[in-house]
């Protein structure tokens, strides 16, 4: 890859998503249900990733393995993801990490959180990028590292999606109503959703990357998993939701803060009788 295809890369990436988060705002305003976003994005992001694995087809007239297996594996996630979530927005009347903002911004609330998804939208170039970067490894025949890449994926994919329908599972019972999910992944980690999240992208900086050093711009890839760990863990993942999770279950969801792991699955510091809650 060369510094120009490069460049135009960050463009048509950059465009293709501030337009796609202009859309989501288009949305929010029409449905003043800001879960929509989220849907967007996904959705979006995914149509970006696709296009960056289909390109390859335009210019070069046909896809490697690599290619096609990226392919799949983008299509696969925001499938799964995209669709979980418009589920769940279908179920709500507003996303509680944006409509607490929303409600701080008062009558300007339109602009701020146009610029707000604009912002995202920006964040959001270096997860493309990497689906690029991976698409574009020049390695002509499948790796070891591309199928272990894969596997990692499929995974985060899966435990995604086995923390969600736990989370599910356990808000239909009555009998925890104002309960705090610790129970399965949940018991591990205070957002096993979050995690296998940024785990996925990890597995992109793995197709990207040449540890033979024949391909340098494959290890911009690792800004992929690094945005996506800064996002999830300082900005728009856990802060917001734990302020709100606080603030519904206070001392319930204190002592599993003081248990169980922010992130990374571990063991629970101590025993406890499950009294779950998970995300909101």
């Amino acid at each position: 890859m060369s510094t120009a295809a490069f460049g135009l890369a960050v463009l048509y990436v950059a465009v293709g998503l501030s337009i796609i988060m202009a859309g989501a705002w288009l949305i929010w305003r029409e449905t003043q249900n800001s879960g929509w976003v989220d849907t967007v994005w996904t959705f979006g992001l995914g149509a970006v990733g696709a296009a960056a694995a289909l390109s390859p087809l335009l210019i070069l007239g046909g896809l490697n393995a690599r290619q096609g297996l990226i392919l799949v594996l983008v299509v696969a996630w925001a499938v799964r993801l995209g669709t979980h979530i418009a589920q769940r927005t279908a179920g709500i009347t507003d996303d509680p990490r944006y409509a607490k903002l929303l409600e701080g911004w008062g009558a300007d609330a339109p602009r701020q959180m146009f610029w707000l998804l604009q912002k995202q939208a920006l964040v959001s170039i270096p997860l493309a990028l990497a689906i690029v970067l991976a698409v574009w490894n020049p390695a002509p025949e499948l790796r070891a590292q591309d199928v272990l890449a894969a596997l990692v994926l499929l995974t985060a994919i899966g435990g995604e999606a086995l923390a969600d329908n736990q989370l599910k599972r356990f808000r239909a019972a009555s009998a925890n109503r104002g309960r705090i999910c610790d129970v399965g992944l949940w018991r591990y980690s205070r957002h096993p959703n979050y995690f296998f999240q940024w785990l996925g992208w990890v597995a992109y900086a793995l197709l990207a990357i040449d540890f033979g050093g024949a391909y340098l711009w494959g290890w911009l890839a690792l800004a992929a998993p690094a945005c996506m760990y800064w996002l999830l863990v300082y900005v728009t993942g856990i802060p917001p939701l734990e302020e709100h999770m606080l603030e519904r279950r206070g001392a319930s969801f204190r002592a599993y803060q003081a248990r169980t792991s922010a992130f990374f699955p571990a063991p629970p510091r101590r025993e406890s009788r499950p009294v779950s809650t998970g995300d909101a």
